[in-house]
């Protein structure tokens, strides 16, 4: 995944993500993603989370629930993005916007 500010590198290349950061429970069907901004006041957490939550939901079968979450003390605001990214209805409508369709893609 593309980091949106800097299109030249991937979130792991950033180490936004690393192999660490995912859990999978195959058996409970589910997927966490605990990422790591880069700075404390990255301005675009929510938008970092929104494209790996795509990305799992494109890439995994129907059945798992996904779950993407700023690592604990790594984000000023860190609650309210955990709380955006906690939202599904918000999530779902995130998804549909041209915005993030063409960002995305």
């Amino acid at each position: 995944i593309k980091d949106p500010e800097h299109s030249e590198l991937t979130l792991e290349d950033l180490r936004v993500i690393t192999k660490e950061s995912v859990e999978v429970d195959d058996a409970k069907s589910y997927v966490r993603v605990t990422l790591t901004p880069t700075l404390p006041h990255c301005h675009v957490p929510h938008l970092i989370g929104l494209c790996i939550y795509a990305k799992l939901l494109k890439s995994l079968p129907t059945r798992f629930k996904v779950d993407v979450r700023v690592a604990p003390g790594s984000h000023a605001t860190e609650a309210a993005v955990n709380k955006q990214l906690g939202d599904k209805e918000r999530i779902a409508a995130a998804l549909e916007s041209p915005y993030f369709v063409d960002l995305f893609n």
